[in-house]
């Protein structure tokens, strides 16, 4: 019994440690100067001529990345000379804008600070046409100027709703991918 008496001390000291750090941590950090520099992950284009596809996770900012991450998609077609990244992103709903942005940028950009990791990966032969209807399947993602952390939809939403849009993508969300879950409380026709 003194075991319980001692277990019932220590553990509120060590949660209150933990969450000391936590805030510590994260008090400190500022989304303005987070790296955004390119992780690397993506071929060069400049050295690879043939199709490549890639989605992207990388832990969620701040201390919401201790259990969610973001997602994202980046396609380069053949001959390409760079990439094209579709990404969902909340604050860009501020001002009436979309939170969807397809356009130009670096594929593997560090999500503010947090090191992107590759979910999925296509490269060569057939990777064109899937780049093509994951582009038709992106412009047509129904939530385009809507946003919600949580339960969606949101970045991970996004990232779902092309891979069902697109099953040959083989894509399958982690849990961490919070919202992913969210096109299944929706009825929404599949793209051509």
């Amino acid at each position: 019994m003194k075991w319980v008496a001692a277990a019932l001390v220590i553990l509120p000291l060590l949660l209150l440690i933990l969450v000391v750090f936590i805030i510590g941590h994260y008090a400190n950090m500022d989304w303005r100067t987070a790296s955004r520099e390119p992780a690397r992950l993506a071929p060069d284009p400049a050295l690879t001529p043939e199709a490549v596809l890639h989605v992207y996770g990388a832990s969620a900012w701040s201390w919401r990345g201790l259990f969610a991450i973001h997602t994202w998609i980046a396609a380069k077609p053949s001959g390409a000379s760079g990439y094209t990244v579709y990404d969902v992103v909340g604050w860009r709903a501020g001002g009436g804008r979309p939170v969807l942005r397809i356009a130009a940028d670096v594929p593997d950009r560090f999500w503010y600070g947090a090191r992107p990791r590759i979910l999925k990966a296509h490269r060569g032969a057939g990777v064109d046409d899937l780049i093509d209807r994951v582009d038709r399947a992106a412009r047509a993602y129904p939530w385009k100027t809507t946003y919600r952390a949580f339960p969606g939809p949101n970045s991970n939403t996004f990232t779902a709703w092309v891979a069902a849009q697109v099953p040959e993508l083989e894509l399958k969300l982690p849990l961490s991918a919070i919202g992913r879950g969210y096109i299944s409380h929706a009825n929404h026709q599949a793209v051509p």
